[in-house]
This record gives structure tokens, sequence and C-alpha cells, in this order.
């Protein structure tokens, strides 16, 4: 009786740790996407910073 409940804890522990794996792993998807977001807004707006002809902005002085 005592192999049945152990079995059943382990069953538990194991179905536990795969969601936190799964878990972990739409996390890092999240974040990725996040930070590509970002990178591609940084691109476009140093694109439009730039003048008609590519040139960077001549900075304050």
């Amino acid at each position: 009786m005592a192999i049945w409940f152990e079995l059943g804890i382990f069953l538990v522990v194991l179905a536990f740790g795969l969601w936190q794996i799964h878990d972990v792993k739409k996390a890092r998807q999240a974040t990725q996407s996040r930070r590509e977001a970002e990178a591609r807004l940084a691109a476009l707006r140093d694109k439009a910073e730039a003048g008609p002809d590519g040139t960077p902005p001549i900075p304050p002085a």
C-alpha cells in the first residue's frame, strides 16, 4: 500500500516539475519577443531620426 502512496507523490511532483518547465519556456519566449520588438522599434526610431539621404543628424553643440 505504501508503494502506491509514494508513486502517487512522485507522479504529482513530476507533473508539477513539467508544468514549471513549460511556464519557464513561455516566459523566455515572451521576453525574447519583447526584446525583438524593442529592437525593431529602436531601429525604426534611428531610421526616422536620420536625414532624408540617410545621413545621421548633427548633434546639438
